[in-house]
C-alpha cells in the first residue's frame, strides 16, 4: 500500500497558459489577403513554421508586453522582406529565411517587427498609407477591372510602407533588447542588417515593377548607420553561448530559393508556366514581371506596356462576344475579329482610352481563357507588330521544358578538406555572381575562408 496512499489528493498540473490571440478586424483581414496575393501566398513547411513560432514564443515571453498576441505567416516569395500589421500579424518571406544564417539573426528580424507593433509604428504607417492611396494613371485608364489597379495600389502602398529613420532606430533598439533578454545573440541584428545590405547591392542591377520584389531594404532603409547602431546597442548585453546555427540550418535545408517556378516564372523576355504548360515571349526592350495577379511588361521608356492574365469565360460564350461584353471601356466593336493562334481559338479587338490605345486578345487554351492587353501611348506599326509577335509566340511547353523548370533550393552541406569559397560556389546552380552570393548567404565577409567541417548553404537544383 505504502507509497500509493498519497494518490488520494490529485497532483496539481500546471496548465500551459493559452497564447494571447491576435485580434482580427475586416481591415486587417483584407490587408492579410492583399499581402498573400502580392507575395505568392503562404509557404507551407512544418519544420520551418515550428522554428519560427518557437522563436516568437521566446521573444514574447521576454518582452514588456507578454499579453500582446502574434501570428507569423511565412510568405512564398524569394524577396527578402518582413513586416507587421498593427494587430501583431507578422510576415517573413522564405527569401529572408534563406539569407539568415542562424536563429539569432531570425530573432533579430522578428523582434524588430514586434517592436514596430509595440511602439504603434505599424498603426501610424497605416494612416499614412490611407492618405496616399493615389493610383497611377495608365492602370485606371485601362479599365474598371479591380485587378488591373491592384498592381498600382500595391506599388503606392509599398512606397508608403517605409518607416521613418527614427522609427527604424527605435525598433532596432527595442528589438535587440528583446532578443538579448530571450537569450539570443544580441549581435544577430548587426550581422543580419549587413547581410541584407550586401544582398541589396547584389540585386541593385535589377529593376523591378513587382511589389513582391521590393525587399526589406526598400521598406526599412538599411544603412551603415543602422548596422553601427545595432552593434552599439548589442554591447550593452551579454552574448549567450552560440547563435543556434545548427538548429537553424537544419530547418532551412531544402528551402525553395528564388522564384517558385510552379506558379510561372520569367526568364529574360520569356514567361513559362510549367504547371499550366504554356509559354510566350515579350518583344525586344520589354521587361517582364510576374506578379500574383498578372504578368506585366513595360517597354523601356514606358510608352508601351502589356498585361497577361487568365479570365473566366463561359464555354458557350464566343471570345469575340467576351471582348465586347463591357469589362473594358472603349472597345471598338467593328475592330473585333475571330482568329486562330498556333491552333488555339482566339479573338482580337482594338480599344481607346484617354491617353492610351489598346489592342486586346483573348485565347482559349484547354478550359482557360488567357487575355493579352497591349497599351501604347501612340498606335504605331511597331506597337502593332509587338502585340502580334507576342501573341503568336504563345505555345505549349514541351515535356523537356516542363521537367527542366524545377525550383532552386537551399542545400546545407559540410565543408570537406580542400574545399574553398571558389570551389563551393562552382557548385551553385542558377544564380548570378555565385562566389559573392555564396559569401552573402553564409555571412562570410570578402576575405573570409571556409573551415573544414563548417556547415554551409549552397543553392542547388
Amino acid at each position: 500500500m505504502g507509497r500509493f496512499q498519497a494518490a488520494a489528493t490529485p497532483p496539481t498540473v500546471a496548465m500551459p497558459k493559452p497564447k494571447p490571440a491576435v485580434a482580427q478586424t475586416p481591415a486587417t483581414e483584407k490587408e492579410h489577403e492583399r499581402i498573400l496575393a502580392s507575395y505568392g501566398g503562404t509557404y507551407d513547411d512544418p519544420r520551418l513554421e515550428s522554428l519560427v513560432s518557437k522563436t516568437v514564443d521566446r521573444l514574447v515571453a521576454a518582452s514588456d508586453r507578454p499579453d500582446q498576441g502574434y501570428k507569423v505567416t511565412i510568405l512564398n516569395s524569394g524577396a527578402v522582406n518582413a513586416f507587421a500589421l498593427p494587430n501583431g500579424q507578422l510576415y517573413v518571406t522564405r527569401g529572408l529565411l534563406a539569407l539568415a544564417s542562424d536563429t539569432s539573426e531570425l530573432s533579430s528580424v522578428l523582434s524588430h517587427e514586434m517592436a514596430h507593433v509595440l511602439s504603434k509604428h505599424a498603426a501610424m504607417r497605416e494612416d499614412q498609407a490611407r492618405q496616399a492611396a493615389i493610383v497611377t494613371r495608365v492602370v485606371t485608364d485601362m479599365s474598371n477591372d479591380p485587378d488591373l489597379t491592384a498592381l498600382a495600389l500595391a506599388k503606392t502602398k509599398l512606397t508608403m510602407a517605409s518607416f521613418s529613420r527614427k522609427q527604424e532606430f527605435e525598433a532596432d533598439g527595442i528589438g535587440v533588447g528583446i532578443s538579448a533578454k530571450a537569450h539570443f545573440d544580441p549581435y544577430g541584428a548587426a550581422r543580419f542588417l549587413s547581410a541584407m545590405e550586401r544582398n541589396a547591392e547584389l540585386k541593385a542591377g535589377k529593376s523591378s515593377l513587382d511589389p513582391r520584389a521590393q525587399d526589406f531594404t526598400s521598406s526599412h532603409p538599411a544603412t551603415p548607420e543602422r548596422v553601427q547602431n545595432a552593434q552599439t546597442i548589442a554591447r550593452q548585453y551579454t552574448a549567450p553561448e552560440g547563435a543556434e546555427r545548427e538548429t537553424y540550418l537544419a530547418a532551412i535545408d531544402n528551402l525553395v530559393y528564388g522564384e517558385d517556378p510552379s506558379e510561372g516564372f520569367v526568364r529574360g523576355r520569356r514567361f513559362l508556366h510549367p504547371k499550366l504548360g504554356f509559354t510566350f515571349q515579350a518583344p525586344d526592350n520589354f521587361t517582364l514581371d510576374n506578379t500574383a495577379q498578372a504578368v506585366i511588361g513595360v517597354r523601356e521608356g514606358g510608352a508601351q506596356a502589356m498585361r497577361f492574365d487568365v479570365v473566366r469565360v463561359p464555354a458557350e460564350q464566343s471570345l469575340g462576344d467576351y471582348l465586347n461584353s463591357g469589362w473594358m471601356e472603349g472597345v471598338e466593336k467593328a475592330s473585333t475579329e475571330d482568329i486562330t493562334i498556333n491552333g488555339f481559338p482566339a479573338a482580337s479587338a482594338a480599344a481607346k482610352g484617354d491617353q492610351w490605345q489598346f489592342k486586346v486578345y483573348a485565347l482559349r487554351f484547354g478550359s482557360d481563357v488567357y487575355r493579352f492587353i497591349f497599351a501604347a501611348r501612340q498606335k504605331s506599326t511597331e506597337s502593332e507588330r509587338n502585340a502580334r509577335e507576342t501573341v503568336n509566340s504563345f505555345r505549349r511547353l514541351t515535356l523537356d521544358e516542363i521537367q527542366a523548370a524545377r525550383p532552386l533550393r537551399i542545400k546545407v552541406i559540410t565543408v570537406q578538406p580542400g574545399d574553398t569559397v571558389e570551389s563551393l560556389s562552382h557548385r551553385m546552380a542558377g544564380v548570378d555572381h555565385p562566389a559573392e552570393r555564396f559569401r552573402v548567404l553564409n555571412g562570410l565577409d570578402r576575405t573570409a575562408q571556409v573551415k573544414v567541417r563548417d556547415r554551409v548553404k549552397i543553392v542547388a537544383d
